[in-house]
């Protein structure tokens, strides 16, 4: 069907969330299993061993360790409220952070950084003043600090309020736990549903009863997704395929045999990246085997690679090219593998 339609339900009895555009799969999102600490968790942590070689220390939670990065004054024992940050790697500890943010659809909490802020997205000044306003009753002298995101620009001012409250009231009660207390998750991650309501835009059509996926044949659309192979314009083709290391992209022209086959080829393909690895849920580093085409042509595979992010709510950056030609990214790892969340 044209349009948009945000459909929840489940895989193989898993929670998941598709959201379809014009009938084709534009995002997914996946419940990971229960021995996955998922990123926005928040514990109360102790700290177990410092890692010297790599700057950092682990922690020790119910879940399982966890590693902050540039820890530094930390004694072993001390108790401490971390935030998981990614998705950890095979064989390592969860990231997290000391920098706490309770996210939701309209607004962020941010502890320790205090003050109204209103998202730069929001151009009309008379909406911000009105934000401004609308929120500013709420904000108090406990040094909780309000984002007011891209959403609230057209929303509907009692359900931002609504959601503000909400937030500022799970900030105030989460960070008013003691630190000095027994390991505890404080606050789990989001699931699939929370998150497609948080970060998707509005969709034309909800569709959350019983059979929605079979209805709106989902299931098929991720068995496209399953394939390394992703069809690009003009008969070019690339292969998306996760190592232990890094994700390999490998870029080919197809049959297009013309001088500037190699530059179109890679513009399509780093224009379709960002939302290939999205599906698959991919991260960490990428290698990007580009199509033989000249220096000179490498800026514009850079812009089009920084089009193809400003529209990928990801954080996705590049890092630079090889002496071989290849180009190095680095993407935050923000969800599972698709191949791991449908074992």
């Amino acid at each position: 069907m044209k349009g948009t339609v945000a459909v929840l339900g489940e895989i193989n009895g898993v929670g998941a969330a598709a959201f379809l555009r014009d009938g084709r799969l534009d995002d997914l999102l996946i419940d990971p299993p229960d021995t996955r600490i998922r990123p926005g968790a928040i514990f109360r942590a102790r700290a177990t061993r410092p890692m010297k070689g790599q700057g950092g220390l682990i922690l020790s939670t119910p879940d399982g360790p966890v590693f902050l990065r540039q820890a530094k004054g930390i004694a072993s024992g001390q108790r401490m409220i971390v935030q998981a940050t990614t998705f950890a790697e095979a064989g390592k500890a969860t990231p997290v952070t000391e920098r706490i943010v309770f996210k939701s659809r309209y607004c962020l909490v941010t502890p320790g950084a205090g003050g109204l802020n209103i998202s730069r997205d929001i151009k009309d000044e008379e909406r911000r003043v009105e934000l401004r306003a609308l929120c500013d009753s709420e904000m108090g002298d406990d040094g909780l600090g309000l984002v007011m995101r891209s959403a609230a620009a057209t929303a509907d001012d009692e359900a931002i309020l609504d959601d503000v409250v909400t937030m500022m009231t799970m900030a105030r009660q989460v960070m008013g736990e003691p630190v000095d207390g027994p390991e505890e998750l404080l606050l789990d991650g989001p699931d699939a549903a929370t998150l497609a309501w948080r970060d998707w835009p509005e969709a034309d059509l909800v569709d959350s009863d019983p059979g929605a996926f079979e209805r709106h044949e989902v299931d098929a659309l991720i068995e496209n997704v399953r394939h390394a192979r992703v069809n690009l314009d003009g008969g070019a083709y690339m292969f998306v395929e996760p190592t232990r290391a890094l994700v390999a992209v490998d870029v080919n022209t197809g049959g297009d045999t013309s001088a500037a086959a190699g530059l179109k080829a890679n513009i399509s393909a780093i224009t379709a990246l960002p939302h290939a690895l999205r599906l698959r849920g991919l991260g960490g580093q990428i290698v990007v085997d580009a199509a033989p085409t000249s220096k000179k042509d490498r800026p514009f595979v850079e812009q089009a690679l920084r089009r193809a992010c400003r529209s990928d709510p990801i954080e996705t950056s590049l890092v630079g090219w090889t002496p071989l030609g290849h180009l190095e990214l680095q993407r935050k790892r923000e969800r599972l593998p698709l191949i791991e969340s449908l074992k």
